[in-house]
């Protein structure tokens, strides 16, 4: 698939190859169920062009195919299931709309069925399934109709915590070796469903890889909120980065600070722009007057919240967040005001080229 798009403010250029399933991602605004809109023809974009192999799907301000002929299913929030047909009716729906005949329709229903783990419920009406069942037989249905692209608008948005991992799966299963792109706030879609990430901001695609490099080594402040990293960006010293001026950690600045880190392969040349990825859970606290000379990367910092995440409490500092047990929390009486020592070990700090 290939496309070029401008619609009030959104304005990109995407190329998908054959097989490969796209995420992307970006925040609220930038863009991103337009660009779905545009391509399921539910959106008429102001210019462009766009083609799925040899058809053109558009190209504007002539040629425009209609959305039930392009070879595109879109998969939304909501199941969106209609309430009079049963489960297995629904899923006939596209092969019937396709012209085939009632067996063949009920065949290739029960097949998808089963494949997304659903098929006991066939004869049940959609008012009767849980939300995870409900999504699963949407999948069913927009697979059953051997759509060409796969168009995914947040799908695991609406679903109870419980059940989104059993869904995930189910996609994961469903879009392998498949055309498909997927908007997604989760890091975790992207990892477990996509080949490639593409992030969109203010209508524009901002970075573009393979998943593990875009989301590893996160170039945007949206990126690497989303993977739970903080960002920070400088130019690569000898033995790391020195900071940005203007480096903002929760609203604080790091003023030139230097930090050992470990140049990711090939290395940055030295004074070349780059950035490092600091994870919470590789940052130690410790007491604000702790002498351990032998420690690196030691900052000085102030508590500003303390937040339970499962097991254990990521603390919010003024320079860098650390996640640690509640027995360091305690055992270092840690309020917020609490002034402390933060601290990251060189080999857990990748610097690598922007």
């Amino acid at each position: 698939m290939r496309a070029t798009l401008s619609e009030r403010g959104t304005d990109i250029d995407l190329s998908i190859a054959d097989g490969q399933t796209v995420a992307v991602l970006g925040p609220n605004g930038a863009g991103k169920s337009t660009v779905l809109g545009m391509l399921a023809g539910l959106v008429r974009p102001d210019t462009g062009r766009a083609t799925l192999g040899g058809d053109v799907l558009f190209d504007l301000p002539g040629a425009w195919t209609p959305p039930h002929r392009r070879g595109v299913a879109l998969l939304a929030q909501e199941p969106l299931l209609f309430p009079h047909l049963t489960v297995r009716q629904n899923v006939e729906f596209g092969p019937r709309a396709g012209r085939a005949s009632r067996v063949d329709a009920r065949g290739v229903a029960d097949g998808w069925l089963r494949s997304v783990g659903v098929e006991a419920f066939a004869d049940r009406r959609p008012d009767e399934l849980s939300g995870g069942q409900a999504q699963r037989v949407a999948v069913a249905r927009a697979l059953a109709a051997e759509p060409r692209v796969l168009l995914l608008d947040e799908p695991l948005s609406a679903l109870d915590v419980a059940v989104t991992g059993e869904v995930r799966q189910t996609l994961a299963r469903a879009l392998a070796g498949r055309t498909a792109v997927i908007v997604s706030h989760d890091a975790l879609d992207a990892y477990l469903l996509a080949d490639r990430v593409i992030v969109m901001h203010d209508g524009r695609i901002v970075d573009d890889g393979p998943t593990r490099d875009v989301l590893d080594r996160p170039r945007r402040a949206f990126t690497a909120e989303l993977t739970g990293v903080t960002l920070l960006t400088g130019r690569r010293s000898a033995s790391g980065i020195v900071t940005d001026d203007r480096t903002a950690l929760d609203g604080t600045v790091l003023d030139g600070t230097v930090l050992d880190g470990t140049a990711t392969s090939p290395a940055p040349p030295i004074g070349s722009r780059v950035a490092a990825a600091v994870r919470p859970s590789t940052v130690r606290v410790l007491r604000a007057l702790d002498p351990a000379p032998d420690i690196p990367n030691r900052l000085p910092a102030t508590v500003r919240d303390l937040e339970p995440r499962g097991d254990l409490v990521l603390v919010r500092t003024d320079s860098l967040p650390a996640l640690v047990a509640p027995s360091v929390v305690a055992d270092l009486a840690l309020m917020p005001g609490t002034p402390v020592t933060v601290a990251v070990d060189p080999a857990d700090l990748p610097v690598y080229a922007l």
